[in-house]
């Protein structure tokens, strides 16, 4: 597999970003706002594993250990994803049945972090399958998994190559937009990923919404 090279600057952009989702669930979890029983305290295990290894890869340079590195980073990621999406459908069970042990500020709560975790941890996928990313390298089979603006503008941008940040505001707007701002997927792997980033942000800020107006309506 071929071997790129990620700047430290840029991985400690990615070790803050997970911390911060960390931060939200530490928070979320100290405010009681457990929709599934142990998920945040599941969550949180993961990412500062994740983290750890993100710490870790600013030494790791090694062909070998890039091997394990890239199988734990991958499994990790897709762990907390998935703890992610679980959380989202138990908020909106708790919603829609109606008697779980959650109040509705607690549960607005929990649909925050899930929605600003899923920013996160999709900026992390994006920017692990389209750059060096987590592993320092590309797994996806493509050469291209986005097509950034400044792709476009060779003579403005002759050395420009894409960066955590691209990829954390990538997230960001589509999961406000549902649609990228300054990039376009090109891979089936990227479109795939988007969608369901998507969807996740479309049930949890219809969630948001509902439940805010319920809350300030009474």
């Amino acid at each position: 597999m071929k071997q790129y090279n990620v700047s430290e600057s840029e991985i400690f952009q990615a070790l803050f970003a997970l911390l911060g989702a960390l931060s939200l669930q530490i928070l979320t979890a100290r405010f009681g706002a457990n929709v599934v029983p142990g998920a945040h305290y599941f969550i949180i295990f993961t990412e500062l594993v994740l983290a750890t290894l993100l710490a870790f890869s600013i030494k790791i340079r090694g062909v070998h250990s890039w091997d394990i590195h890239r199988v734990f980073a991958i499994g990790l990621l897709g762990l907390i994803s998935v703890a992610n999406v679980t959380g989202i459908v138990f908020v909106l069970n708790s919603l829609i049945v109606g008697h779980g042990s959650l109040n509705a500020k607690q549960l607005l709560a929990s649909a925050l972090t899930i929605f600003l975790t899923n920013i996160i941890i999709f900026s992390l996928w994006y920017w692990e399958i389209d750059s060096p990313g987590l592993t320092n390298s590309r797994w996806s089979k493509n050469d291209k998994d986005f097509h950034f603006t400044q792709q476009n503008l060779t003579k403005d941008f002759p050395e420009w190559k894409p960066k955590f940040g691209d990829y954390l505001y990538l997230s960001i707007t589509n999961a406000v937009n549902f649609a990228p701002a300054d990039a376009k997927p090109v891979s089936l792997e990227a479109k795939m990923l988007m969608a369901t980033q998507a969807l996740i942000s479309v049930f949890t800020l219809a969630l948001l919404i509902a439940r805010s107006v319920s809350v300030l309506g009474t």
